[in-house]
Formats: C-alpha cells, sequence, structure tokens
C-alpha cells in the first residue's frame, strides 16, 4: 500500500512537473506574439514618418535608409534571433531620427510628425513594456527546466530553454552627460 502511495504521488508530480513546462512554455509563445503586435505596430509606423519628414530632412537620407533598411530586415528576419538584431537596429536608427528631427523647427512644428513622434514613442514603450515580459517568462520557463527535480522530466520531453530578448550593444553604454553650468553673456544695450 505504502509503495502504491509513493508510486502516485511520483507520477502526480511528473504530470504537474510536466503540465508547468507546457504552460510556461506557451506563455513564452504569447510574450513573443505580444512583442509581435507592438513590433508590427511599429513596422506600419516607419514609413509614415519617414514620409513625413523625407522632405525636410535633405542632409539626413542616411539616417532615414538606416532605419527603412533595418524595417526590412525585420521584416525578412529568418529566425527568432536575427530578427532581435534587426529590431535592435531599428530602435537604434529611430533614436537618430527622433533625434534629428530635434534640429529641425519645421519638423518639430508639423502636426503630423508630432502625432507620428507620440504614437512612435506610446509604441516603444510599449515593446519595452513586452519585452520585459516575456523575459519575465523566459526566466521562469529557463529556470523550471534547470532545476532539480523538473529537469528531469524537462529533458525526457524535449524542453528547451528560451533566448532572452537582448537590448543592443549601443543601449549598454553609459550616456555622456555634461553638467557644466555656463551662463550665457546678456547682450548690451
Amino acid at each position: 500500500m505504502i509503495l502504491l502511495i509513493i508510486v502516485v504521488a511520483i507520477v502526480g508530480w511528473a504530470i504537474f512537473a510536466y503540465n508547468r513546462l507546457v504552460s510556461l512554455r506557451n506563455q513564452v509563445d504569447n510574450s513573443w506574439r505580444q512583442i509581435d503586435v507592438q513590433l508590427k505596430r511599429r513596422h506600419d509606423l516607419i514609413p509614415n514618418l519617414v514620409e513625413a519628414v523625407k522632405g525636410y530632412m535633405q542632409f539626413e537620407r542616411d539616417t532615414l535608409t538606416q532605419v527603412v533598411e533595418a524595417r526590412a530586415k525585420a521584416i525578412s528576419a529568418p529566425d527568432q534571433g536575427a530578427r532581435m538584431a534587426a529590431e535592435n537596429q531599428i530602435t537604434t536608427g529611430l533614436g537618430r531620427l527622433l533625434a534629428v528631427i530635434e534640429n529641425y523647427p519645421q519638423l518639430k512644428a508639423d502636426e503630423n510628425v508630432l502625432k507620428l513622434q507620440e504614437e512612435l514613442t506610446t509604441t516603444e514603450n510599449q515593446i519595452a513594456f513586452a519585452r520585459q515580459s516575456y523575459n519575465d517568462v523566459v526566466l521562469d520557463l529557463n529556470t523550471r527546466i534547470q532545476s532539480f527535480p523538473t529537469n528531469l522530466i524537462a529533458d525526457n520531453f524535449g524542453f528547451k530553454a528560451a533566448e532572452y530578448f537582448k537590448g543592443a550593444p549601443e543601449d549598454a553604454a553609459v550616456p555622456k552627460v555634461d553638467l557644466s553650468m555656463t551662463t550665457p553673456t546678456a547682450p548690451r544695450a
């Protein structure tokens, strides 16, 4: 009787562990799809933003080209790793583009550009949140897969660790901040 109870407990634990791993794997997949939704929104906004600023930015063609090319790479990426790398290039390019827009007073005043800029900023925030959520679920899955005794179930049923969404290498650089206080000279009358 005791042996039967032990066997039932082990089988019950194995079923629970397997189902938990399946649930976490599905959460990882769902979290990636949430990132996809936001990335699609960003991909849809980019051509509109580029068209809105193209006429003003004659000397900034390289920035515009980089954003458009990175978008094309992301859309046609063959796997998740290549897609992550391309999306990081888009993030970097859009950051440069938005910084360049600040140098053009006509663009800063253009209602369409302002609206697109606001939508893009909101989308970038949603992407950051979705990436964080994705990485949290990946952490849960990977911890379960690597922890004893759940790793026995994971190994026997082919569960693999998921890849984290990593930021662009440029994001790790410490920004340079100049806090020097210079007093502007007042014009003399």
